[in-house]
């Protein structure tokens, strides 16, 4: 069924005189996938999966979960449970907001609780925020508490949060 055909194997051209040595020396056989390629397929589809769209015309009534990341266009009226949670423009959210990495570019009303927080400057949040590391552009509209702690996302709150309310904010970090 195989066989040890030489045809498609790199050779002496028939101009050249067919010494021992160019006959000695098997040239390698051509693989058909190359190694960086499957490395490339394996680890790209095991590491991280595509990002989850809620699109702009859906309303979602209830809550979400994920171990990866998501984007939310339209609006949940339920909590939400993600690794990295972008709050689009056009969006709104009525709940709890969990991730390690939150933007919101959209509305909040309710907690938010991350890792790294950022509002960007269309962000208008209405409820307590508790991060390790916070960024508010200016232009944010943010009413509420504001607390930092080294494990926002286990949801104990141990110490006593700072109310604060902005609007127009300018740029801070934490």
């Amino acid at each position: 069924m195989f066989s040890k055909s030489k045809i498609n194997e790199p050779g002496p051209k028939a101009a050249e005189p067919v010494t021992p040595a160019a006959t000695a020396t098997p040239a390698p056989a051509p693989s058909a996938t190359p190694s960086y390629a499957s490395d490339f397929k394996s680890s790209t589809l095991k590491s991280k999966p595509p990002v989850s769209v809620l699109s702009s015309d859906l309303h979602v009534i209830g809550n979400l979960k994920t171990s990866g990341d998501i984007q939310i266009e339209g609006q949940v009226d339920g909590d939400i449970r993600a690794h990295l949670l972008t709050v689009g423009e056009s969006a709104t959210v009525k709940g709890e907001c969990v991730a390690d990495d939150v933007v919101i570019n959209g509305r909040v009303l309710g907690r938010v609780r991350g890792l790294k927080v950022r509002l960007t400057a269309t962000a208008r949040v209405e409820g307590d925020i508790i991060h390790k590391t916070i960024a508010i552009e200016s232009g944010a509209h943010f009413e509420g508490s504001v607390q930092r702690q080294d494990d926002p996302i286990s949801g104990s709150s141990s110490a006593v949060a700072a109310p604060v309310s902005r609007s127009k904010t300018d740029k801070s970090e934490a």
